[in-house]
């Protein structure tokens, strides 16, 4: 009977011999079965129990022309370069419509599915005088999300930055100590928001907007922004067919506030619908668009002023 020893010599001798090709018919026929197997495996096995070791040298690592890729097998996972965070800007003043067709650019899927997310605003975290309406919640601000983020969670981050802004202004408390609801102030801060030239106006646009709801007799706010967020339509300026418009966003045929926030209002409308500036007037006009100047007027009167002086800045700007 051999020894370990000399088994494993001859194992190593057999692995040195280079095998020939075997004949056509090999394949066809069935094999002896050889002695040797067995006692070569138990050989092995005890060589292995003693503590023995055979040392082969290093195996090439498989080549790939995969890039990133290196040492591979063909059943392991193919190594992935990592996906950029989705990053963007929600601009003060945009409607959600807008807000929705961002998102869908920024990543790649549908507008539809984000439309299907913002249906639902229980999931959305939105606050109970929402109304489960998504517009006027999105906050602006600039956002970072991770790679492959859901539109849920996406419009969800949105909703929990602007309950941030919300805490921060007081909104809640601040609705309250003039007499308003959250969501009224919010309509308000979007309107603000829709017809500013500049930030430092907001406080007065705030109380052009309040003077005209207590106003005895009652007198409708007459916006054209209300009118064109109605209507779907974008610019400044509604023509006299759209005045016609049946909408509830027509705030020149209903009186009183529209139902809702006519776009997604910054900190600075919010928090000029809650401290408007003290003052009685009742109109406003842009009357040089190019210098950005917006004034205002308590009469009629002085309306019509400031419509004349606008006239004459177009004329000669």
């Amino acid at each position: 009977m051999m020894n370990i020893e000399d088994l494993l010599r001859e194992t190593l001798s057999d692995m040195a011999h280079k095998e020939q090709p075997p004949p056509p018919g090999r394949f066809l026929r069935p094999r002896r079965p050889s002695r040797r197997g067995p006692a070569l495996a138990a050989a092995a096995v005890a060589v292995l129990a003693a503590g023995a070791a055979l040392v082969a040298g290093a195996l090439p690592a498989p080549v790939t022309d995969r890039p990133g890729v290196t040492g591979r097998g063909p059943d392991e996972t193919r190594a992935e370069t990592p996906r950029k965070p989705i990053v963007l800007t929600v601009r003060a003043g945009m409607r959600l419509s807008q807000v929705l067709r961002l998102l869908s650019d920024a990543t790649g899927r549908p507008v539809a599915e984000f439309e299907r997310a913002a249906e639902d605003g229980g999931a959305l975290g939105l606050p109970a005088y929402a109304k489960g309406a998504l517009e006027g919640f999105v906050f602006p601000a600039a956002y970072e999300f991770p790679a492959g983020s859901s539109p849920r969670e996406i419009l969800a981050a949105t909703v929990a930055r602007f309950d941030r802004a919300a805490g921060d202004a007081g909104l809640v408390e601040g609705a309250g100590r003039i007499g308003r609801t959250p969501l009224e102030v919010l309509t308000v801060a979007s309107i603000v928001q829709a017809e500013a030239v500049r930030a430092e106006d907001m406080p007065k646009i705030a109380r052009v907007v309040y003077n005209r709801l207590d106003h005895t007799p009652p007198r409708k706010l007459e916006l054209d922004s209300t009118v064109m967020y109605g209507l779907g339509k974008t610019g400044s300026t509604a023509s006299v067919e759209d005045l016609r418009s049946r909408s509830r966003y027509n705030t020149y045929a209903r009186p009183g506030l529209p139902p809702g926030p006519i776009g997604n209002p910054g900190a600075a409308a919010i928090e000029a619908a809650l401290r408007p500036a003290p003052g009685p007037w009742l109109f406003f006009v842009t009357t040089d668009p190019g210098r950005r100047v917006m004034k205002f007027a308590d009469s009629e009167a002085g309306f019509i002023k400031l419509v004349e002086e606008f006239h004459r800045n177009r004329r000669t700007g």
